[in-house]
């Protein structure tokens, strides 16, 4: 066997699923008189187009006919070069015309149907494979539509990629984390397949050459920065709509920009948004990461805010579906194991408690949690029966789970008699967070579903969603809690979103595990902020797990630690330091009369401070060439410093760490309003 037939053999063992496909062109090829003249085979980058066109041509050899390849690259949208190319296919009969990267040429897409494809040879048929999928007049031409088809290309779906996977020779226990990345793009899964773990059984993760491959494959180039920065929007948010947008970038052309990302091959647009291929999602995200992580953050938190003020300006109907949209960008974190399914369920409704829902809801709580569990509810059924939510599938009238957030001002004696839970978490409140006037304590007190246990299913989603749309849309909420039975299954997410164990009460002989945190020690906005970042430092959100970081300073020091970095990712927004954790700290003397002024000159003056030392030169010019005078990458500040980015990104860290224990050993200083002429020059 010749190099080309081993060749061709090889590419034919790699061309895994594309049934339909294959069956349209098998057909076209054998000449059956029903089968189309013309496919067009659409669909984003490296999805299969040239796997497919390539498959056309080796069946059309086996055949004997006259294959004639044109790849629209060579073209430069010129009539008479296609006419040039393509010429055989007018001149052999049954000859069979192969047009890849058609994307390349479009605007001949008129000329090639009303001009050029009926001079064809007779019995000749063609294959055309482009990104943009054809105009609609291919259909409304009543001679075209019963000669012409389009086959939009789709993603493989899991068991395919596995399948492809396997034909690269990569072992069954590494493809998961492929499959997972890639979504069904065969670029990406072959691309990925190519390059092995960094460490031998280390989990892969795509890097470097990987990356920079794929970008350029899947998305191509790009208008201008203003484009590129719309697509990490357009990564990270689950959907995106004009005032999404407008909320991450500015008002830097959005409508323009918008309509552009409209007319993207890899981007589906729906009734609810712009949503990108999953394989173009998860280049892009993770492209951003790797080469700029803490733009990658700024993004998130961006994206997270916007998210924030979406759920908090949503219809009551609604905000569920905001807070899912949010939840998305979580869908990474913990893992693989993620218990939040930030995906839909229309098929179940939440619904305020009509009263004739209280002898099921009783019931449910009887037989999934016991008798006293049950007297609790009926309890809270009577005092605030507007806590209650009801779930029940949609055309039916019977409730299948049901939840409630309680809203509490004062420790009661009837409530702590009637139920245990309660009773412990005002001990909690009066022993380490007393409510101050006008505040109050909220509680996610039930969480009832068939079969007891709150393990994840679509019910369970949303409980999880109703809770956090009540906490961002509450107003005045001091602290909050929630009550888990299956604390083995939920209490590490929870730590991870700042809500840590804090008490444990026997009802009915199960554990009921209570999960709280102080709104007073992390709002929610800086919650929201804190929560979107990749790398998520942990901070203390219960008074009595508060460590502080050194005498006179009233915060915990990992919450410390993060007010630093998001007072400098912050510096040129000067409005977000209002809500600053650090407004808390030693550094703004007491009774200030402009705290914000005061963080900020602390902060100029704890860098002024590592240039007197020798090793703390190179941290402060980090720190300023980074932050203060704001070059828009991190790059572009690696430049200006003349060193190698890997050197850069290494005086970063140094720097932050420097500038950390700096501020932490600085005494507060005499309030001063901040001089313009204070700030670090360029």
């Amino acid at each position: 066997m010749g190099l080309a037939d081993r060749l061709a053999a090889a590419r034919d063992g790699a061309l895994v699923g594309r049934e339909p496909e294959r069956a349209v062109l098998d057909r076209m090829l054998s000449g059956a008189p029903d089968a189309p003249l013309v496919a067009y085979l659409h669909g984003p980058g490296g999805i299969g187009k040239s796997s497919l066109v390539r498959y056309a041509a080796r069946q059309a050899e086996l055949i004997g006919r006259r294959v004639v390849h044109v790849d629209g690259r060579f073209l430069d949208a010129d009539p008479r070069r296609l006419e040039e190319a393509a010429a055989l296919a007018c001149a052999e009969p049954g000859a069979v015309l192969l047009i890849d990267t058609f994307e390349q040429c479009q605007p001949l897409e008129a000329w090639l149907r009303e001009s050029f494809l009926p001079r064809l040879a007779d019995h000749a048929v063609v294959v055309v494979a482009g990104r943009v999928a054809p105009d609609a007049e291919w259909s409304l031409d009543p001679g075209w539509a019963q000669l012409f088809t389009a086959l939009a290309v789709r993603p493989l779906d899991a068991a395919r990629s596995h399948a492809l996977l396997a034909a690269r020779g990569v072992p069954a226990e590494q493809r998961g984390a492929f499959v997972a990345f890639a979504g069904g793009s065969p670029l990406a899964l072959s691309l990925a397949a190519s390059v092995p773990a960094a460490t031998p059984g280390a989990p892969w993760q795509p890097a470097g050459d990987v990356l920079t491959t794929l970008v350029e494959r899947l998305v191509g180039d790009l208008p201008s920065a203003v484009h590129r920065r719309a697509l990490e929007v357009v990564a990270q948010a689950y959907v995106t709509r004009e005032p999404l947008l407008r909320a991450v970038l500015g008002d830097e052309d959005t409508d323009t920009v918008f309509s552009w990302l409209r007319q993207l091959p890899y981007i589906e647009a729906s009734p609810e948004g712009l949503h990108p291929h999953d394989a173009v999602r998860a280049t892009l995200e993770a492209d951003l990461r790797w080469r700029d992580p803490e733009r990658y953050d700024d993004i998130r938190v961006r994206v997270s805010l916007a998210g924030l003020r979406a759920v908090r300006g949503a219809s009551e109907d609604d905000a569920l579906l905001r807070v899912a949209e949010w939840m998305f960008l979580f869908r990474d974190q913990g893992g693989s194991g993620n218990l939040y399914n930030h995906r839909t369920h229309p098929h179940i409704e939440d619904t305020p408690l009509r009263p004739e829902d209280v002898p099921g809801v009783l019931r449910m709580a009887q037989e999934a949690e016991g008798p006293e569990s049950a007297s609790a509810v009926a309890h809270w059924l009577h005092r605030q029966p507007e806590a209650f939510r009801v779930h029940r599938y949609a055309g039916s009238c019977t409730p299948v789970s049901f939840m409630a957030v309680l809203r509490l001002d004062a420790p009661l004696p009837e409530d702590r008699a009637a139920d245990p839970v309660i009773a412990a978490v005002w001990d909690l409140v009066e022993a380490a967070a007393p409510l101050g006037p006008g505040e109050h304590l909220g509680i996610r007190r039930f969480a009832v579903q068939p079969g007891g246990r709150q393990r994840p299913s679509p019910l369970m989603d949303l409980t999880s969603r109703r809770t956090i749309a009540e906490e961002m849309r509450t107003h005045g909420r001091a602290v909050t809690f929630t009550v888990f039975e299956d604390a083995d299954r939920w209490g590490r997410y929870l730590a991870e979103a700042g809500m840590p164990e804090l008490a444990a009460v026997d009802v009915d002989g199960r554990h009921q595990h209570i999960f709280g945190r102080d709104w007073r020690l992390q709002t929610v906005d800086q919650w929201v902020r804190h929560r979107a970042r990749a790398t998520v430092t942990p901070v203390a959100t219960w008074p009595t797990t508060a460590a502080t970081s050194g005498p006179g300073d009233q915060l915990p020091r990992a919450a410390f630690e993060e007010g630093v970095l998001e007072a400098l990712r912050t510096w040129h927004t000067p409005r977000a330091f209002a809500t600053s954790v650090l407004l808390h700290s030693h550094l703004v003397p007491p009774g200030s009369s402009d705290p914000t002024a005061d963080l900020r000159g602390a902060i100029l003056t704890a860098l002024d401070a590592l240039q007197t030392d020798p090793a703390g030169v190179k941290a402060q010019e980090a720190l300023t060439a980074t932050y203060i005078t704001a070059p828009r990458t991190h790059k572009a500040a690696a430049r200006r410093l003349g060193v190698p980015y890997g050197t850069y990104r290494r005086h970063l860290a140094l720097a932050k760490e420097r500038l950390t224990e700096q501020l932490l050993r600085q005494p507060a200083t005499p309030p001063t309003p901040i001089q313009p002429q204070s700030l670090p020059q360029e």
